[in-house]
């Protein structure tokens, strides 16, 4: 079995960063929905993860998505991601 798929941490994420990755012609991205409490404060429980995948050699912007979701900003939202798109390589 291979290594699971790298995903950064939900820090990462709450500072609104974009994730791609990929694995053989397996291509994803991850990007978060921010929902804030305060100017400086992401509030987690409202915030969310929405991935999306496809095969091929071409970008996220130039390629058709074959599966795309969204998850809670969590711990367990993150797992439960890394588990979907391992499913779907």
């Amino acid at each position: 079995m291979s290594e699971p798929l790298f995903l950064p941490t939900l820090h990462t994420f709450a500072m609104d960063n974009i994730f791609t990755g990929s694995r053989g012609a397996f291509r994803f991205r991850a990007a978060p929905v921010i929902v804030k409490k305060t100017p400086k404060e992401v509030d987690m429980e409202r915030s969310s993860i929405t991935a999306a995948f496809w095969h091929g050699e071409k970008c996220y912007e130039l390629s058709q998505m074959e599966g795309e979701r969204s998850f809670p900003m969590s711990e367990a939202g993150l797992a439960e991601l890394r588990s979907w798109l391992e499913s779907n390589i």
